[in-house]
């Protein structure tokens, strides 16, 4: 399943939290209410995605409920990394998956991840994704392929307990990490991706996200 989950995906495709200014390009525009633009592909079963109002932020974010379940939302946007690499978001996470192995297909699951897609080939059959998760097993900094594909990179930005029921926000140079990842001068990417997943292993778990932009700095 997970494997026809990343073609899927392929062929569609501790910092401040909040909004920057200037030049940003907003993906994700929570806060304001919207979904606007944000497509969903289920996998196996449904992944519950709502907005709703968060107590912590006093703001709108959009929640994800798992139950032994996969499916995503994406938006189909492309982003100059000449001019604007830096991929800013935050999440709160409230709980990770014991007993799994994120390198093997049978704990391919995360409470948290987004990713950014570059299509290459024809059908998008050369695309690249690179995903940035919220680990169970694994260290923070720590980053390997996808049991499923050689094409698809996760690194851990977070890991286990630590930090869970937080908001917890991120900036990361996608340009610089792509280049480190895959050994490749990428300029444009072509979509960004978020899932909360637990169908390998039959998981349960439920994960907050707040705004996704991108910014020069």
């Amino acid at each position: 399943m997970r494997l026809i989950c990343i073609l899927l995906f392929l062929l569609v495709v501790a910092f401040p939290i909040g909004r920057a200014a200037g030049q940003d390009i907003p993906v994700g525009s929570f806060s304001r209410g919207s979904l606007a633009e944000w497509s969903s592909r289920s996998f196996k079963g449904e992944t519950k995605y709502e907005l709703v109002e968060d107590a912590d932020l006093r703001s709108v974010v959009l929640a994800a409920e798992a139950n032994a379940a996969a499916s995503g939302r994406y938006r189909k946007i492309r982003i100059d990394l000449t001019k604007t690499p830096f991929l800013n978001w935050s999440w709160k996470v409230t709980g990770i998956f014991s007993g799994i192995d994120e390198r093997q297909k049978s704990g391919d699951d995360f409470p948290a991840r987004i990713f950014v897609v570059v299509e290459r080939g024809l059908l998008g059959a050369r695309s690249l994704a690179l995903n940035y998760v919220w680990a169970s097993q694994h260290g923070t900094g720590s980053a390997w392929p996808s049991p499923y594909s050689a094409q698809v990179r996760l690194i851990a930005v977070d890991s286990g307990q630590k930090g869970l029921g937080s908001w917890v926000g991120y900036k990361r140079d996608v340009r610089d990490d792509l280049r480190r990842f895959f050994g490749a001068e990428i300029r444009e990417i072509d979509a960004v991706a978020i899932m909360t997943d637990a169908d390998d292993h039959k998981g349960h778990t439920r994960t907050f996200y707040g705004d996704i932009w991108f910014s020069p700095e």
